[in-house]
């Protein structure tokens, strides 16, 4: 049975992928660095410096620790301003989080920054429905790697541990993912998968392994949740 599901962030919870490359195209232009719709879709999964030091190497360009550091704030600061006015969530996800924190243990697992995180749950008040979070800061390794999902299950089971009650097991977690390598870290991770066509297509999700794929989280349910992934 499914007893925890854990969420991806940018393109499951908020509807800003397009937001996070413009915020990205703009800091990068004032390198000289030209950033395509094609870079930055197939570099979803990593986290910012790795995007960053990403960009400079197609580009050909040396990146010092001081540039890198300006444009992670740069890009913060110019992703904050796009999201200042309205937070863009998707359609449905609130309903969909407060109805399975209620059944489920619930951790957000994603390559932000922990204070992109925040701001936006907070904003939201949606940070008391997570029993876990885990941001880039927490990991070495970006997805398809199985390292932030098995951080999320180890810091879950900590809980659960000075609760007494049994540790989850990987196959009792369910991962919701918008990209192909979040799929793969977390089928990497033992655990099973729901990929939600927000961002790139179904196709593409079913070829990184998702076991279902839906259009919208809007569509789906606790029952639901019970129906389609448990025997």
């Amino acid at each position: 049975m499914i007893q925890a599901i854990f969420f991806d962030f940018n393109g499951v919870i908020i509807d800003d992928e397009p937001l996070q490359m413009a915020a990205y195209k703009d800091v990068l232009v004032g390198q000289g660095i030209d950033l395509t719709e094609s870079d930055y879709y197939s570099a979803l999964g990593m986290d910012d410096r790795t995007f960053v030091r990403a960009a400079f190497e197609r580009a050909k360009k040396k990146l010092t620790d001081d540039v890198l550091q300006l444009m992670l704030e740069g890009k913060t600061v110019r992703h904050r301003k796009l999201i200042e006015q309205e937070l863009p969530l998707f359609p449905g996800v609130v309903t969909f989080l407060k109805a399975t924190a209620r059944e489920f243990s619930l951790g957000l697992v994603s390559m932000a920054t922990a204070d992109e995180i925040n701001y936006a749950l907070e904003r939201a008040r949606l940070s008391s429905l997570f029993s876990v979070i885990v941001s880039a800061e927490n990991v070495n390794s970006c997805k398809t790697a199985p390292e932030c999902y098995a951080a999320a299950l180890h810091k879950l089971n900590e809980k659960t541990s000075s609760e007494r009650r049994l540790p989850v097991l990987p196959r009792e977690c369910l991962v919701i993912e918008d990209s192909p390598p979040g799929i793969m870290s977390g089928r990497e991770a033992g655990m099973r998968t729901l990929g939600v066509t927000n961002t790139v297509s179904e196709e593409q999700l079913r070829a990184a392994g998702a076991d279902v794929v839906t259009a919208s989280l809007a569509d789906w349910t606790v029952d639901a949740v019970h129906h389609v992934f448990e025997p």
